[in-house]
């Protein structure tokens, strides 16, 4: 597997280099040394790769929802949410009074 592949590989799990390294239990510098080309996977973690993609960006442990919101701002689908809210009046206010029930943080 190239560096590129890795890249392509985190790209489509829509993750980080230190999440991609803790859903193959090995250290995020390694992650980040094949993504340079520096080193190169194994094959048993050039089959993790390719079963974590065949599976999908779900299969990727995240940190605990609610550790830190901003850090959802670097996720696309909060985007593709807002976008819709937006968009859709009815939808922004059925949202405002879901979020009543929530503290701000």
């Amino acid at each position: 597997m190239t560096a590129d592949e890795v890249k392509q590989a985190r790209k489509t799990l829509k993750c980080s280099t230190k999440e991609l390294a803790l859903a193959l239990e090995v250290e995020p510098a390694l992650v980040a040394a094949w993504e340079l080309g520096e080193k190169f996977p194994t094959k048993q973690n050039v089959e993790r790769i390719q079963a974590l993609v065949e599976g999908g960006p779900d299969l990727i442990p995240r940190k605990a929802k609610g550790a830190d919101p901003l850090e959802a701002l670097r996720d696309p689908d909060t985007w593709a949410l807002i976008r819709k809210i937006l968009a859709h009046p009815k939808l922004r206010a059925e949202v405002a009074k879901i979020a009543d029930k929530y503290s701000d943080l």
